[in-house]
Formats: structure tokens, C-alpha cells, sequence
């Protein structure tokens, strides 16, 4: 799975208020487009290339999926939807909100209505200035000069005065509390997916599952009744090793990690997988292994209706996958549920995402951080 851009977003207001134009914004943006990560602080620039008020300027920066032409939709959108009008005039106005893609990772991109990077970023100190706030490191793809030395050289000798700071949505919801989150859901539920974005928009450790590197999992799907308790004693196995030295790398009670599995699911497996007798055997072995575990802070489940499961099987093509049938989906998810019920120490959360697509619907994800964000309550 592709990492997410890093994006970075002018914004500038010098109508009605200023600021709450600008909070405003950033509030939309975080919730539609694409999560924002980090906010520079809040500038008071004069007006650049026409006569007017000042602006009220800063950046964020903000990680997505989302094509740059996507981005530049939803941009404009937003401006609408704040009051922005345009008209055909070529000549600087005066707006209350104006939002500028600066950058997008360290490509190169032009089309006939947007050029990344931004091509007059570098004799702009209200775009520089704040921008080296949220990504100091960057470097101009085409100029090959970073953020301090396009500052150093800028023709610009306009006022850029820095008022206060301004808080980056993300600050309101504290995972790192948690120290160690671990997602589970059912075959396809996205659950890999979820703890790949969060540990970037969060800054997060993660140990993700080598269930590619498993051999007898495509014989499994072929015949399970021969390869059915192999594939479970390798999984624990697996799973046992991966995570005691994949924490051991770790400090728990600072580092902050988020693991797309737990390893209970090797039992609730097993269940649904293995005949009675061979349940009784692989539980004893479990037990040993269980006790030696770190129990996550927080647990969450990602409950997925089978048709939307066998949806995302089939598009994510894996060729073993594909004869997976309900009935099976159906059993693993009774076990999870049935897990549930039984944990009186677990801190569960559990998220329908049935009707949900937090890949490429922004809100869909930030509705998964608020649920969340109550358990910090």
C-alpha cells in the first residue's frame, strides 16, 4: 500500500474576520480533504501584487491519498462554500479566503490550471516564512534550494509579522495516551489499511502482520481440512516471535504503537478452523504463550458486514482469497464478537464500518478518530 502525499496548503484571508476565516478553513479542510498534520503559526502579511488590507496568513500540511487534481477540487469547493467569489479579472482581489496548493511531496507537476511546486512560492515571504514552520526539510524540486535558503534569497521585502499560534486539528485527539492500540476486524475489514494511516498521521510505531510470508496459507484455502492446524501452529508461532521482538524494540510506557492485529486472533481462529480435538491442543499451547503477551491499552474492531467483506476480498485480488466463502466470514466474525463478550479487562471499542470507506472518504475517517477520541473521555 502507497505511502500518503504530503501536501502543503497556503491559506489567506483579508475580509470580514480575518482569523475565524482562517479556523474555519483549516476545520474543513482537516474534515474533507485530508488530515492535517500540522499548522504553522498564524502571520499578518501585507496585501501582494494589489493595493488592499492585510492578509491574515498560514500553512498546514496535510496527508492524503488524494491526487493533486482532487485535491484542487475539494480545495475549491471549500472556498465556495466560505463565501469566496470568482470572476474572470486576471488581477489580485481582495478575498476572504484564498487556498493555494504549494507543494505536493517533492514532485513536479503542471497542468493547464495548477503547477506544483507553486511557481511564484519563492518570492512570496507570507508563503515561505510559514511554510518552514510544517515541513523544514523540504527541498524545492526545480530550484534545488531548501526552505531556509529560498527565504535567505527571496526578493520579497513585504511585511510578515507572526501573531500567535494556531492549533492543528489533530491536537484534540490524544491517542499516544493509549501507548499501544491494537485493530482487529475480519478478513478484509481494512484493518491493515486503518493502522498504516493512523501511524502516519499520528507519528505511530506500527507491527503490521506477515501473513504474505505464511506458506500454508494458499494450501489452506485449497484444502482446509489438511492444512488447517499447520497454518495455526505456524500463525502463533509466527505471531508470537513477531511481536515479542518487534516490542522488545519498543519502550511501551513511551513509545506510541499500533499493531493491526492482536494475537488472541489466533485462537478465535483456530476455533472456527480446527477440529474439536485439535482445539483442545492448540488452546493448551496457546495459554502458555497468551500469558507472556502485553494486553493492548486499546482494542478495536472493525465489524464489517460478509457482503462488504467478500467485496473487498475480490478487489484486493489476492488469489487465494478469492474462494473464501460466507459461511466462513461468518464464523470468524462470531468468534471476534464472542471474544468480546467474554473480555472484562479489555479496553474494546468496536466500529461498524460496513457503510464506511475511510481510504477515500475523509470524513468516513475522521468519524473512525472521534470514536476513538471518546474512549479518551
Amino acid at each position: 500500500m502507497n505511502k500518503q502525499h504530503n501536501i502543503v496548503l497556503s491559506l489567506g484571508s483579508n475580509l470580514g474576520n480575518r482569523q475565524e476565516n482562517i479556523d474555519q478553513c483549516i476545520e474543513m479542510l482537516h474534515n474533507e480533504v485530508g488530515t492535517i498534520v500540522k499548522v504553522s503559526s498564524l502571520y499578518e502579511s501585507d496585501s501582494w501584487g494589489f493595493k488592499s488590507d492585510s492578509f491574515y496568513n498560514c500553512c498546514v500540511l496535510i496527508h492524503t491519498y488524494k491526487n493533486a487534481q482532487k485535491v484542487l477540487k475539494s480545495c475549491l469547493k471549500i472556498e465556495k462554500k466560505l463565501g469566496r467569489t470568482r470572476n474572470e479579472s486576471k488581477e489580485y482581489q481582495a478575498r476572504i479566503i484564498d487556498i493555494d496548493i504549494i507543494s505536493i511531496d517533492e514532485d513536479v507537476f503542471v497542468s493547464d490550471n495548477l503547477q506544483i511546486p507553486h511557481k511564484h512560492l519563492q518570492d512570496r515571504l507570507f508563503v515561505i516564512v510559514p511554510m518552514k514552520e510544517v515541513v523544514a526539510d523540504w527541498k524545492h524540486p526545480i530550484l534545488q534550494k531548501s526552505i531556509s535558503e529560498l527565504i535567505s534569497i527571496c526578493i520579497d521585502k513585504s511585511s510578515c509579522v507572526k501573531l500567535q499560534k494556531l492549533n492543528a486539528p489533530l491536537s484534540k485527539i490524544k491517542l499516544e495516551q493509549f501507548n499501544y492500540i491494537a485493530i482487529e476486524g475480519n478478513i478484509g475489514a481494512g484493518k491493515t489499511t486503518l493502522t498504516t494511516k493512523i501511524a502516519e498521521d499520528f507519528n505511530a510505531k506500527t507491527v503490521l502482520e506477515r501473513f504474505a510470508d505464511n506458506p500454508f496459507l494458499p494450501k489452506f484455502y485449497k484444502d482446509q481440512n489438511r492444512y488447517a492446524f499447520p497454518l495455526e501452529m505456524s500463525f502463533l508461532a509466527d505471531r508470537y516471535q513477531q511481536i515479542s521482538d518487534d516490542l522488545a524494540q519498543f519502550d511501551l510506557f513511551k513509545d506510541f504503537i499500533i499493531a493491526d492485529y492482536h494475537i488472541f486472533k489466533s485462537l478465535i481462529f483456530a476455533k472456527v478452523t480446527l477440529a474439536e480435538d485439535e482445539v483442545r491442543l492448540y488452546k493448551t499451547l496457546f495459554d502458555i504463550i497468551y500469558k507472556e503477551m502485553p494486553k493492548p491499552d486499546l482494542y478495536i474492531y472493525l465489524y464489517q458486514n460478509t457482503e462488504r467483506l467478500l467485496q473487498n476480498i475480490k478487489r484486493r485480488g489476492r488469489s487465494y482469497e478469492q474462494e473464501i466463502p460466507a459461511e466462513y466470514l461468518d464464523k470468524i466474525n462470531n468468534g471476534y464478537l464472542d471474544y468480546i463478550k467474554t473480555q472484562k479487562d479489555l479496553n474494546v471499542l468496536i466500529i461498524d464500518v460496513s457503510e464506511l470507506d475511510f481510504l477515500k472518504n475523509q470524513e468516513d475517517y475522521i468519524f473512525i478518530l472521534n470514536e476513538i477520541k471518546k474512549k479518551l473521555n
